[in-house]
């Protein structure tokens, strides 16, 4: 019994030696005079990588694993060049509102000092956000509509000796005022829902036309805004002329058709803003996708072009690859997204990868400077709102006093913001219908891919830019930013 117990010992040493010798052999090479090659070796990867999973499982974080040099392989490969650049990024962020700045104003000086810092400084764990755009007079986001010329039944003031800004200096403006302590080179975008209402065809916030024996007085009316905005140290970079010029259903609202639009520019605003000299910029249409004739048609118009920077966008219809149908038309006009929208009850999932795709990746990659959010804040039951406005308006963030909560328009934003810094380059890379992508490079010459796994499955795949390939994995639905 014991010789063979000796004997099964050494026949199981052996064949584990055997094994052993197999197992190392299958990571080395021979070479041609029998000496052993050993394994190539994999380099440190100097590429920071920041992850949000769609099941909220990591949420816009830097990871320490998850890419590795590039080894060949037959994986979809994105491939960047930086040589062939595009438009340059004015900046990403939100619509501060002024129920955002309600809420934002009436924290605790300590914890509205941090979330500040958190959302407009870039370094640790700061998103760095680099552009707002605000209300010229009320949204549907305020807790009622107003101008900033509001007079009774009858009463016009056509030279605006009554105009005053004093609703926004009781929240709005003082938290700007915080925020550009933070980052005085933040650039703001204003845009009005509705004139006031006595110049208005039905006198009210809702609806209605600007009348044209108006028009002149509306076009101070902008002037007077921007000039007291600069009296408190806040200058707006940029007004779009009306928001939704084709939605007048909401409160505040106006409608202003294509050639009323064109008319109000080319003989008032524009005029107004040069003999003041005013150098904000002037951005026409700012609605949806699906009516680009509409900026086409004013663009069309050279005395109106003159004064116009470029066209506003909305993807609430329409599709986002239609905007490069304007550039095309008018390649030296910019183009902005200005406004999207998350619904209360839609999935972290749904819109993480369909605002991702469509706004970041998309609206860029269809020569866009900006890409703003909407909402900033708002608190748990979503309010303010004006009595017609949106109720289903989910906040970026969800203010309950000192109680902040992080929504997904957060981190959508916060994917770009922190690393595509203003004057910044889109950059060519190949677009992966699996793996939607764009690319950049910043001032500083650091490279930023952006990437979608677009599918229901993992992903694994390269990255071929500045002379470092890699090779990554994102999981179904996850969002990568990668920084050379």
């Amino acid at each position: 019994m014991k010789n063979k117990f000796i004997n099964f010992t050494k026949s199981f040493f052996i064949t584990l030696c055997c094994i052993g010798i197999q197992i190392g052999c299958q990571s080395c090479e021979k070479s041609d005079d029998n000496t052993v090659v050993p394994p190539p070796v994999v380099k440190p990867v100097n590429v920071d990588f920041y992850l949000t999973k769609a099941d909220k499982s990591i949420l816009f974080t830097k990871q320490q694993t998850g890419i590795s040099s590039y080894v060949e392989n037959s994986l979809p490969t994105i491939n960047v060049m930086s040589n062939v650049a595009y438009q340059e990024i004015d900046g990403f962020g939100y619509s501060l509102t002024g129920g955002s700045a309600l809420h934002i104003n009436k924290m605790s000086s300590s914890a509205r000092a941090n979330l500040l810092k958190e959302l407009f400084k870039t370094d640790g764990n700061n998103i760095g956000v680099s552009y707002l755009r605000i209300s010229i007079g009320a949204s549907d986001l305020d807790a009622a509509p107003f101008s900033y010329n509001d007079l009774p039944a009858g009463e016009t003031d056509v030279n605006m000796d009554k105009f005053s800004i004093s609703e926004d200096q009781k929240n709005l403006i003082p938290v700007l005022k915080e925020i550009l302590a933070i980052n005085p080179a933040i650039k703001i975008m204003g845009s009005p829902w509705s004139p006031p209402t006595w110049m208005k065809t039905n006198q009210n916030s809702k609806g209605g036309s600007l009348k044209p024996e108006y028009y002149d007085a509306y076009a101070k009316y902008f002037v007077k805004y921007v000039q007291a905005m600069a009296s408190e140290g806040i200058t707006i970079d940029a007004i779009t002329v009306q928001n939704e010029p084709l939605h007048p259903g909401n409160n505040p609202s106006l409608l202003m058709e294509a050639a009323d639009q064109a008319v109000f520019v080319k003989n008032h605003l524009g005029p107004a803003f040069e003999t003041n000299g005013i150098a904000t910029k002037i951005i026409i249409y700012d609605h949806n996708a699906d009516r680009t004739d509409y900026p086409i048609s004013i663009l069309n118009d050279l005395d109106a072009k003159k004064y116009i920077d470029g066209s506003a966008f909305h993807l609430y219809g329409g599709n986002i690859n239609d905007l490069t149908k304007v550039h095309t038309a008018h390649p030296d006009k910019n183009l902005y997204f200005t406004e999207q929208w998350v619904g209360l009850n839609e999935k972290f999932e749904d819109n993480l990868k369909w605002h991702t795709r469509e706004l970041i990746i998309g609206a860029t990659r269809n020569w866009c400077k900006t890409v703003l959010e909407w909402n900033l804040a708002a608190d748990s039951n979503l309010e303010p709102h004006t009595d017609g406005g949106c109720t289903e308006c989910l906040g970026a963030l969800t203010i309950d006093g000192n109680n902040v909560t992080k929504n997904v328009a957060y981190y959508i934003i916060a994917h770009a913001s922190k690393f595509v810094r203003p004057g910044s380059k889109r950059i060519n890379s190949n677009n992966i219908s699996e793996l939607p992508n764009v690319a950049f490079k910043t001032p500083n010459g650091a490279i930023v891919v952006i990437v979608l796994n677009n599918t229901g499955v993992q992903k694994t795949f390269n990255i071929n830019a500045e002379n470092e390939p890699i090779t990554t994995t994102l999981d179904a639905g996850a969002v990568g930013t990668y920084i050379w």
